[in-house]
């Protein structure tokens, strides 16, 4: 398992991120558990999660159950340093979460230790907010989405607010390194700018939403990647299942997320399935596991830090870790490239 910078912080995460927002829902906690020792085996050290999880379905009496299952393997295990742990603040509008709160210097405290206390450790070494109070264009937003509204001096003063609180957690050693989740380019440009300026800690990553099938992350962000090295850490890379083909022809797999979230949060249009089936073409054509060459073509994006996977199932977890060993071919490359042009922006 390679592994890559995470940022300027000085710490190397392996390019393979194992996920948990099901532990807790379509996974049990000696599931959870097994994951993250069979991760482990493999090469992994990089461990994502949020106060909010598990989702599928999103319930105010599970949440942060998902820290929990952590928790406790962590305690069982005594393994703790074996991990980079990433945990994520619930921002504005995750109703379940402070009856969705925006994200501010009132809040950071008392989630850190919220999280802390779950986790059963004393610090977490990758602490992201999990969507810019000031609105997002992720989760098919982009459509529509109209920042016209915002107002600058106060996302500003917003973003200072929280460095010096993000800043204060630091020093304390509750939280090693900051990161951002759903940004935009603007938005981490000036996350990054206040940091400059001392308002607190420089983020180190930006974890969107990043596949085949959803490639907002190629132009803007890619050219912030390059330039500040803020490296993206890609959730969905299988596209909520749809890339490994499970769901093509009808077909709705028993447990699966689709039979939690028959639209797979409106990954689900008319020009989804053909788009899938170009890529399981390639991946047939040139003999790859459509899940490896998924994951694998994620990790070989220049600006890709680490691709965040989740499994529901030791058979799920296994194959796609066996993406790590998995180098596309130029002639696949081309191959993707034209059948990304043929199909742009499935949903």
């Amino acid at each position: 398992m390679q592994t890559r910078p995470l940022g300027r912080t000085g710490i190397e995460v392996s390019t393979l991120c194992l996920g948990s927002m099901t532990w807790g829902s379509q996974n049990t906690e000696a599931e959870g558990h097994a994951q993250i020792d069979t991760a482990l085996a493999h090469g992994v050290n990089f461990v994502d999660t949020a106060e909010m999880y598990p989702v599928n379905p999103i319930l105010a009496e599970t949440t942060g159950r998902t820290e929990e299952i952590i928790g406790t393997w962590i305690a069982k295990s005594g393994r703790r340093n074996d991990i980079v742990l990433a945990s994520k603040h619930s921002g504005a509008g995750m109703r379940h979460v402070r009856d969705g709160a925006p994200i501010s210097s009132a809040t950071i405290a008392e989630t850190v230790e919220g999280s802390l206390r779950r986790l059963q450790t004393d610090h977490i070494d990758l602490y992201q907010l999990h969507w810019p109070n000031r609105g997002s264009y992720m989760f098919r937003q982009n459509w529509h989405y109209d920042p016209s509204g915002q107002n600058r001096n106060d996302t500003i003063a917003h973003i200072q607010d929280t460095l010096g609180a993000l800043g204060r957690e630091v020093e304390r050693g509750t939280i090693g390194h900051i990161g951002l989740s759903n940004e935009s380019a603007w938005g981490t440009a000036q996350w990054i700018h206040q940091s400059d300026l001392g308002a607190g800690p420089r983020m180190a990553s930006i974890q969107n939403e990043y596949s085949l099938l959803c490639r907002l992350y190629d132009t803007d962000l890619a050219e912030l990647t390059a330039n500040e090295d803020v490296g993206l850490l890609a959730f969905s890379p299988l596209a909520a299942g749809l890339l490994t083909g499970k769901y093509q022809n009808g077909q709705v797999p028993a447990g699966s997320r689709m039979t939690h979230v028959a639209n797979l949060g409106g990954r689900i249009t008319d020009r989804v399935f053909p788009t899938v089936a170009a890529y399981l073409d390639i991946a047939a054509r040139h003999g790859l596991d459509p899940t490896q060459m998924a994951l694998a073509w994620v990790i070989q994006r220049p600006f890709t830090c680490s691709a965040i996977f989740g499994a529901t199932s030791q058979e799920q977890l296994v194959l796609a870790l066996g993406s790590a060993d998995v180098t596309l071919s130029d002639e696949v490359l081309k191959e993707i490239d034209t059948a990304h042009k043929a199909h742009p922006m499935p949903y």
